[in-house]
């Protein structure tokens, strides 16, 4: 059963409740915050709940703004899809929901003509530390309605009329005046107190998805979000598949987006830091070696891609694209799944003590218990059959670099998760969707949809005390508006956060506490499967 707070009787700063909270120990607020979440008007209330999951690990419950007439001025709308018009510089474009002026004024007075209340409206977007911001186009938008059902009869007449649109709320658009509400959920690991467990679970292969919540009660967890960002379209990859960094108990079993950041976890709750990642694999003989090209996924789909030279359309980071190129050597591990992938080219099949057992043709199949394989694909394959023979033993080694090229060396109690774009950096805003791949200079309205406008988000990062802080914002709903990844960011400041990261959200955003689905997740058929998840596990017996 979903746990609500409910906030009819919110003051501004803090209000505990006991009989809102889980059957745990609560701490009681002595006098109202200092400091409420930079979100809305100054005005807003805002209630926070705090309980004690286990010791070092709380769970506190904000909601602002809402209630009463606080989110009076907004409203649903019909937003429209823009082709390219007479006037548009490219008239063949598909239609998009942001196009130039002159496009989204024609296509307003051309349904006004029809009968429809339209209206074309400037869309402007902050600056944020590497990108300029400015106005990303215009938006073409049909009547103002009190309820979500007047806005979808609405499109259903403008369908009618030959075009496309979907119903939204202005509360997603991002605006500063909106009044809220916001329900946001923050998890703190203190590690000073804390004597359970983090981990990262990625379920029982890295090909197949799983909720978090399944996650979380398979491992006992008392706490669980989901984690980074994964394959979710079979035209992409394995769907499940991490879509960057994953280093689990130690093990690199993914390979980094090229220079998007990765959380970088151990164990004990300890040194949580946040990191950009670059690798290096190969594969290799006595005398010979081959650089790698990917770990665990598809070869010649790179998710996100930020590969390597001859990558198409870009070897740099593209956020929500899967970059293609048709000569790759990509290794796989036992974790990855119950066979490898198939199609055309060639495998080198290694045992457990890493000799070549089979050389198969078309490349896919199963492994030999705790076997691993490298495939080759086009140009490559002439490559990896030259370099492996039948009995060949084969070293295969794979090396993560931070930052400032340092080689990091995971020890099995280290966990790396895959996100994007950094937030806060050495306690100072620091948004990076331009580096990390959110910019895409040909379609404004991907960015207007993924970072200018509010969405369900999940945050984590470390603060000023060291403690790790997991946080989740429901979205997509008039009960909670979610937030813009420039509020992500404020938000995760405001929380006192010195370094914090944005991991996979919309529909992915979940938590979860002692089994129960905590938070109000976004998709129509309910809690999604993903890629991975992090764990907040109790005290191991005989620590």
């Amino acid at each position: 059963m979903k746990k609500k707070l409910c906030g009819a009787a919110a003051v501004l700063g803090v209000l505990v409740t006991a009989s809102a909270l889980p059957s745990r120990a609560y701490t009681p607020a002595a006098q109202p915050t200092r400091h409420t979440l930079p979100l809305g008007p100054a005005d807003l209330t805002e209630t926070r709940t705090t309980t004690t999951l286990q010791p070092g690990v709380t769970l506190t419950r904000i909601v602002r703004g809402g209630g009463g007439t606080a989110g009076s001025a907004l409203h649903w709308t019909v937003e429209v899809s823009i082709p390219g018009g007479e006037t548009s510089p490219d008239p063949d474009a598909p239609p998009t929901t942001l196009k130039d002026r002159a496009s989204a004024d024609e296509l307003a007075a051309e349904l006004r003509a029809k009968g429809f209340q339209a209206r074309a409206e400037q869309v402007r977007t902050p600056r944020t530390a590497d990108y300029a911001g400015g106005t990303l186009g215009w938006r073409v938008r049909v009547g103002t309605f009190d309820s979500q059902s007047a806005a979808t009869a609405e499109r259903t007449r403008l369908r009618a009329a030959g075009h496309t649109g979907s119903a939204v709320y202005t509360g997603w658009d991002g605006d500063a005046d909106a009044r809220g509400p916001w329900h946001v959920d923050v998890l703190t690991i203190d590690p000073r107190k804390f004597r359970g467990r983090l981990d990262a679970s990625y379920g029982p292969d890295l090909e197949n998805r799983e909720t978090t919540s399944d996650l979380s009660t398979t491992a006992g967890a008392t706490a669980a979000v989901n984690a980074g960002f994964f394959v979710l379209d079979p035209k992409a990859g394995a769907p499940g598949d991490p879509a960057g960094v994953g280093v689990y108990d130690g093990r690199l079993l993914s390979e980094p987006v090229a220079g998007r950041p990765g959380l970088v976890l151990h164990d004990n709750g300890r040194r949580t830091q946040v990191t950009r990642l670059t690798w290096r694999g190969s594969v290799s003989t006595g005398t010979a070696s081959l650089p790698l090209n990917g770990i665990n996924r598809v070869p010649g789909l790179i998710r996100n891609c930020g590969g390597t030279p001859g990558d198409a359309p870009t070897s740099l980071p593209l956020h929500d694209v899967t970059c293609t190129n048709s000569d790759e050597l990509v290794t796989f591990t036992p974790e990855y799944g119950d066979t490898t992938p198939p199609g055309d080219g060639v495998e080198a099949v290694l045992d457990a003590h890493d000799r070549v057992v089979e050389l198969r043709s078309p490349r896919g199949g199963t492994l030999p218990p705790g076997g691993s394989s490298i495939q080759a694909t086009g140009r490559r394959v002439a490559d990896l059959t030259a370099l492996a023979h039948i009995g060949d033993r084969l070293r295969i080694t794979t090396t993560l670099l931070d930052e400032r090229g340092r080689r990091l060396q995971p020890t099995p109690r280290t966990h790396i998760l895959n996100a994007g774009p950094e937030l806060v950096r050495d306690g100072r805003l620091h948004v990076t969707p331009a580096t990390d791949g959110m910019v895409h200079p040909d379609d404004p309205s991907w960015y207007y949809g993924w970072v200018h406008k509010r969405n369900p988000r999940t945050l984590a990062g470390v603060d000023t005390a060291g403690r790790t802080v997991l946080i989740t914002a429901d979205g997509r709903s008039t009960e909670s508006l979610g937030l813009s990844i420039g509020e992500s960011a404020e938000v995760a400041k405001s929380l006192g956060l010195r370094d914090a990261v944005n991991f996979d959200g919309g529909g992915s955003t979940t938590m979860v506490t002692d089994g129960a689905l905590l938070n109000d997740p976004s998709d129509a058929a309910g809690e999604r499967p993903v890629g991975d998840a992090l764990l907040i596990l109790p005290r191991r017996q005989g620590r």
